[in-house]
């Protein structure tokens, strides 16, 4: 994907290379016990197959691309224009937990993954906009905050 010209700042939730590890560990475990099993080509079949479904799922959990460009951000498919955000707060660990659990809000736009442990809060300003605020895990929560708060002249407490 071409970056416009006007990023203050993107990233992609790529999933961590221990992942991939282990899921190729598991697929060779499949094959282990298939090779035995059954015939040499349909063993070779499935872990073909098994092996293209993780690439596939692993893949697609670590697509989300976070830009903040010109006046938008945009978080995976979804997109917003800067005089629709309010503040944007770098969360620590046991923040990201709590408002993703038990302080969060069901409308919210979540955009999290389990091996982010920190995320940003983005307040929404729209009133036509259901969602009271984003979260998105990010690897760079403090800059990604930053990139927010200097395209719309608000910037949050931090944590």
């Amino acid at each position: 994907m071409e970056l416009p010209p006007a990023t203050r700042y993107a990233e992609r939730l790529h999933v961590p290379l221990r992942w991939w590890v282990q899921g190729t560990m598991l697929i060779a475990t499949l094959w282990l016990a298939l090779v035995v099993a059954v015939p040499p080509a349909l063993a070779w079949v499935v872990t073909g197959l098994a092996l293209a479904l993780l690439a596939a799922g692993l893949r697609a959990i670590g697509s989300p691309r976070i830009v903040v460009a010109g006046d938008v951000l945009q978080v995976g498919r979804a997109r917003i224009e800067a005089r629709h955000l309010g503040t944007a707060v770098a969360l620590d660990a046991e923040q990201t937990r709590r408002v993703a659990g038990r302080e969060a809000d069901a409308r919210a736009h979540l955009v999290l993954r389990p091996y982010l442990p920190r995320a940003v809060r983005v307040e929404i300003t729209d009133p036509a906009d259901p969602a009271p605020y984003w979260l998105v895990g990010s690897r760079h929560p403090d800059r990604l905050a930053g990139a927010v708060g200097a395209m719309t002249g608000r910037h949050g407490a931090g944590h």
